[in-house]
């Protein structure tokens, strides 16, 4: 059975339906009134270690966690990463335009550079971006094993930008043989091209795990077309990833890891300033992203260490924008370097102390180039270092109570100290198959180092870091021996100085302040339910609050009502057909609550036959409706669309 797994053991949770009195309630109406076949043996205990950074069972953690598979990726036929993150409850995507174009993600009503991206232990946040966010657009699905979504603040073990959560991506490494691996081609709508090759392995003392992607799209117009803008913006990706692990003897092991990606995609200029209209134009830019990790874990009796280096460096490039299409325009670079010690205590099964420190320095350039530099520095530069510890204990009580305590300071060069505290308490009551869960946490961010040193910053006073404090509480309950599984959820964070961009009309055109304070709050349901031997359904609801405190006003792009449903069905052991909905409620798209957004419903269908033990035909139809509502004012959508190819196993 291919399924989402959500905050509790082995269930299946996604994102959206219709409108929330017709789809959701259908979805969810459903999984609550079918009755669902016994399950034929006990669901398998579902493991994470985001949530703790050492692997625990997820109804231990306390914390809203929600797992998407690698059958889940497989089974959906995943190209984009943030195509199945928005099917996460409490997880909001925009993107502007088709395929490759600038993407952000809000969790639970947080900003893109307030949720902390890993893939494979290596942050993917760009230190030259506008607030410090991954670059959303050039992630895809390559070689991934598992993808972990931590909802709510979590700055005690991951520091600095995770006020919304953390998305860790974790890929394949090892296996039962010395080789094996996978390749699919695929093609369809918009000219669009997909071709990828993954092996793994293990030999004697080595696992691994690599893997090469290359996707190409004509792509449609960024600028929506329905005001009158023809030209396509295409996109072109190629990525790499290894994740390799030598063993020397039973205690001592070598970590190595790489990802590469290089991106480029033309886009439609929202220009001249302050207005920003968005229409077609010849604008392209390209994305190159190199990580590197190394790291040694050495065991001593109770005592596991790790010691790590991480390394990024990301370059972006800007060319023709409608300001000037003669020269190269603008040119970015971040780059990190950063210094890790884990220990791991496990005193007992019940009992275990997590202790680290951490030294990270980041640097931004900026170039601008031909007319750009009339009115902003040729060149603008900034770095900053932070230094960290934390520490956090974990304990057991009575088979059934586990509670969590954690603490973190942070010595920014910049902006000082700063502590962070985290409790989380789960209680699985016996003989009920129900868990109460409860968490706080606070967290903390500095300025990025665009805010603080590009052309805009403020140009009055210094910024302020933001901070926040979260809390949650929740339930998890199954029934029909994990036939049926539901949760229920209520959040709230507050965040303090909240930066944002202020628009003016004169050179630069604007410059980042801090908002004061903002409150989101909501509740997340799902369910997850087992209809039979050969149907499975997951759905979920999300109701969120964000606001500016001070005005009174919603923030951007956080609709109040979202929703999700899939539906998986295997009618012969060789077939799997399924369908996804995806429902985003009304929102503004600006936060004077000036600009509206139609909410809007994306409808996905997808099947895949086995034609043979190792060969398997498959295809799928995005956008079934041919929903064309903006995401983000300005800016089209992928309409209807189809894809299919084949993937072969060896």
């Amino acid at each position: 059975m291919h399924h989402k797994t959500s905050s509790w053991p082995g269930s299946a949770a996604k994102r959206s339906a219709t409108r929330p009195t017709i789809a959701a309630t259908l979805l969810l109406s459903a999984a609550c009134l079918t009755t669902p076949a016994l399950a034929d043996d006990a669901t398998p205990e579902t493991v994470v270690v985001t949530a703790t950074r050492t692997p625990q069972p997820i109804d231990k953690t306390g914390q809203s966690v929600t797992v998407i598979t690698a059958a889940d990726l497989k089974t959906q036929q995943t190209d984009v990463l943030t195509d199945i993150l928005a099917e996460t409850p409490g997880l909001m995507v925009n993107r502007n335009g088709g395929t490759g174009q600038p993407t952000s993600i809000s969790l639970r009503g947080a900003e893109t550079g307030q949720t902390v991206v890993l893939i494979d232990g290596v942050r993917l946040n760009d230190p030259s971006a506008t607030d410090e966010g991954a670059i959303l657009s050039d992630v895809l699905v390559n070689n991934i094993d598992r993808v972990e979504i931590l909802r709510g603040p979590q700055s005690t073990l991951y520091g600095s930008d995770a006020i919304g959560g953390v998305v860790n991506i974790l890929s394949k490494r090892g296996g039962d043989a010395p080789f094996g691996g996978t390749a699919s081609a695929e093609g369809g709508s918009f000219d669009t091209f997909h071709l990828n090759a993954a092996a793994n392995g293990t030999t004697d003392n080595v696992e691994y795990g690599a893997a090469l992607n290359w996707f190409d799209t004509g792509g449609i117009s960024a600028a929506d077309s329905r005001n009158g803008n023809t030209e396509a913006d295409g996109y072109e990706n190629f990525g790499a990833t290894f994740n390799t692990r030598a063993h020397f003897g039973q205690d001592w092991s070598l970590d190595l890891r790489g990802y590469y990606t290089h991106g480029h995609d033309d886009f439609d200029d929202n220009y001249p300033p302050p207005n920003y209209q968005i229409s077609d134009s010849a604008a392209n830019n390209t994305n190159e992203l190199f990580a590197g990790y190394a790291g040694v874990n050495a065991n001593f009796g109770m005592l596991q260490n790790r010691v790590a280096f991480i390394a990024t460096r990301g370059t972006r490039d800007y060319f023709d924008s409608a300001s000037d299409t003669i020269h190269l325009n603008y040119d970015y670079e971040g780059s990190a370097s950063r210094f890790e010690y884990q220990g791991i205590v496990d005193f007992n099964a019940d009992n275990q102390l997590t202790f680290g420190a951490e030294t990270e320095e980041r640097s931004f350039r900026n170039d601008n180039f031909g007319i750009n530099a009339l009115y902003s520095p040729p060149v603008q530069l900034g770095h900053d270092r932070v230094s960290s510890g934390y520490g956090q204990y974990q304990t057991t009580l009575f088979d059934q109570l586990t509670l969590t305590g954690g603490v973190r300071y942070d010595d920014d060069a910049e902006f000082g100290g700063h502590t962070s505290l985290k409790f989380a308490g789960a209680w699985n009551i016996p003989g009920w198959d129900t868990t109460l869960r409860a968490n706080y946490g606070d967290g903390f961010k500095a300025p990025s180092l665009y805010e603080l040193y590009s052309q805009y910053k403020n140009p009055f006073h210094n910024l302020k870091p933001e901070t926040a404090e979260g809390w949650e509480v929740g339930a998890d309950h199954t029934f029909l021996d994990g036939g049926l599984r539901t949760s229920l959820t209520y959040f709230e964070r507050h965040t303090h100085n909240q930066i944002d961009f202020i628009s003016t009309f004169t050179p630069p055109y604007g410059y980042y302040e801090n908002l004061d304070r903002t409150r989101a709050s909501g509740i997340e349901a799902e369910i997850a339910a087992k209809l039979g031997d050969t149907l499975t359904l997951s759905a979920d609801y999300t109701n969120l609050t964000a606001k500016n405190v001070l005005t009174g006003t919603e923030l951007a792009r956080r609709p109040h009502n979202s929703a999700s449903g899939t539906l998986t069905w295997l009618p012969l052991p060789k077939l799997t057909l399924g369908t996804s909905v995806i429902f985003v409620g009304d929102r503004f798209d600006d936060g004077g609550n000036f600009v509206p957004l139609a909410s809007n419903t994306t409808v996905n269908v997808f099947g895949s036959y086995a034609i043979m033990d190792r060969l398997e035909l498959f295809g799928r139809v995005e956008n079934l409706f041919d929903e064309r509502s903006e995401d983000v004012y300005g800016y089209g959508r992928m309409g209807l669309a189809a894809y299919g190819g084949l993937r072969a196993a060896f």
